[in-house]
């Protein structure tokens, strides 16, 4: 393959790494990376319109998918963007290759307007940053970023940035290398030995934190037969990448937003086992209350993330114990006025077996969890790093991952606005998405947030204003992208709607008008 351009090399490798997918919003710099698409069928471009759509389907692709997507963004601002949604594949532990183009190199000492320093910004969001030197290296440098991403599967997923000057690209010489072997997860024996004694004695209150790969059936089933046999809690992290639930799965809590809450699920705990969890801690500081969420006293064991490691100590300390598992019940459909509470109830009753969530509901999903808990077999993909505009993209990402499957989009109207452009890809790439908008024309969650910080604004002063969303028509909006689109003001109304939009292919918008919550619970 010697003698190639430097973008064909690159395209090259990502196919031969396994990476067939590129979610793109390019620009001067990545044209010739965009005309090698031609001579390398084998990866597909995804056109975005906006950067943050790119990394945020590249991250529901991958999550789903458990391979690596590649990005190809437009030098420093194209990359500032797209970094809300590399922040949250870096915190979901999402492999990305993310492929950023710059100047030339000898046109970067001229300071032209979209200079800037992609190398700072990058390793904000990426595990491994790298600026290709010469098309002679463009072969090698792209697997080394291919084994840096990692796998979903083998929980080694993360984010690594590779930086391609437009001469790189445009110059010859260069070929296609191989992908190094990635590195793999092992089980440390040593902490799964130390777990097991902690959960083999009695009288002392143990809770097991999971999170990460263990968080698909054989993980939540280790965790139930675990508790079955030793007593201890067993609670989620707050917002898994990638969790299965249903009917037939064990249910497991996840730990509460709001870190009183979750502060109360883990108090009286002596021990605390993570398992591919991270310690808890509180989502922000508030004045007079605890960031660090471990109750005083509690010993701390870290178990790993090795996909088999809940396994392998479920084995140890409850042999022979069978997991305890939901039984598949669906919620009736209510009637009447339309509340984020009924919202939940339809979903539960309507969701598909084999679906795939995409849960960016905020304060308007607060009922999701107990309306779906038992609902057939289906994956829930959340907001992982906290940085909204997550829930477009990713289910379009999902979506073109597993084209067999429903998606199921569920949305809050003021994080919708962030990448409502990914709509646009959904109908360009005729995906299986329905997205439902929980429309309560306000930043919900920010009006619980100024009491529990402690700024108290006036009642009817500027901060209140700021907190307000009216006057935005999701309908209209899907519609001038070519989204079939509803507005659903009752219970009724949205049971029809929705069971209309997930009995045809295509994606759909539902604009569901429901009141602002009153409180926060959880």
């Amino acid at each position: 393959m010697d003698g190639m351009n430097g973008a064909r090399a690159v395209l090259e490798t990502l196919a031969d790494g396994g990476v067939e997918l590129c979610f793109t919003n390019p620009g001067t710099s990545e044209m010739h990376l965009v005309a090698a698409l031609d001579e390398v069928p084998r990866i597909r471009g995804v056109l975005c319109l906006f950067e943050g759509g790119a990394t945020g389907a590249a991250d529901g692709y991958a999550r789903m998918a458990e391979r690596p997507a590649a990005t190809l963004l437009h030098l420093g601002p194209g990359l500032g963007n797209g970094l809300a949604n590399l922040h949250n594949a870096r915190r979901a532990g999402t492999p990305v290759v993310n492929i950023v183009g710059d100047h030339a190199s000898y046109h970067k000492s001229f300071d032209a307007p979209l200079e800037s320093d992609i190398e700072a910004a990058a390793g904000t969001v990426s595990r491994w940053v790298r600026r290709c030197g010469g098309a002679r290296d463009a072969g090698q440098d792209t697997a080394d970023a291919i084994a840096a991403a990692g796998s979903t599967a083998q929980a080694t997923g993360g984010v690594s940035t590779l930086i391609l000057p437009a001469d790189v690209c445009w110059s010859r010489g260069a070929s296609a290398a191989p992908v190094p072997p990635g590195q793999t997860v092992g089980v440390d024996v040593d902490a799964l030995d130390a777990a097991a004694r902690v959960l083999s004695r009695e009288g002392e209150h143990t809770v097991v934190l999971i999170g990460g790969n263990l968080m698909r059936r054989p993980g939540l089933e280790a965790a139930s037969r675990i508790a079955a046999a030793t007593g201890a809690r067993i609670l989620a992290e707050e917002t898994p990448a990638r969790q299965e639930r249903g009917g037939g799965i064990p249910l497991v809590e996840r730990l509460a937003y709001l870190g009183e809450k979750a502060a109360v699920q883990l108090a009286g705990a002596r021990h605390l086992v993570l398992a591919g969890a991270r310690s808890p801690v509180s989502f922000f500081a508030y004045p007079g209350q605890p960031s660090d969420l471990v109750p005083e006293g509690c010993a701390v064991h870290d178990l790993g993330g090795a996909p088999v490691a809940l396994e392998e100590l479920a084995d140890m300390v409850a042999p022979g114990v069978r997991p305890i598992t939901v039984p598949g019940r669906r919620p009736g459909l209510p009637s009447g006025a339309l509340t984020a509470e009924k919202t939940a109830m339809i979903i539960g009753a309507l969701l598909p077996e084999g679906a795939i969530v995409s849960d960016e509901a905020v304060t308007s999903g607060r009922w999701l969890p107990a309306a779906t808990a038992d609902c057939p077999p289906h994956d829930w993909l959340t907001l992982t790093g906290g940085a909204i505009g997550q829930g477009i993209p990713l289910a379009t990402g999902a979506a073109i991952a597993c084209p067999d499957r429903p998606v199921i989009n569920l949305q809050a109207d003021g994080s919708a606005m962030y990448t409502l452009q990914a709509l646009w890809t959904q109908v360009r790439e005729g995906l299986d998405v329905t997205t439902v908008i929980f429309s309560n024309a306000s930043y919900a969650i920010l009006g619980m947030e100024l009491g529990r910080i402690g700024a108290l604004p006036s009642a009817n002063g500027q901060a209140r204003s700021l907190l307000d969303l009216t006057g935005l028509d999701f309908v209209a909006l899907a519609e001038g992208m070519g989204l079939p689109a509803s507005r659903a003001a009752t219970a009724d109304d949205l049971a029809e709607h929705l069971g209309k939009a997930l009995a045809e292919p295509g994606p759909h918008l539902i604009e569901a008008v429901v009141p602002p919550p009153s409180s926060f619970p959880n």
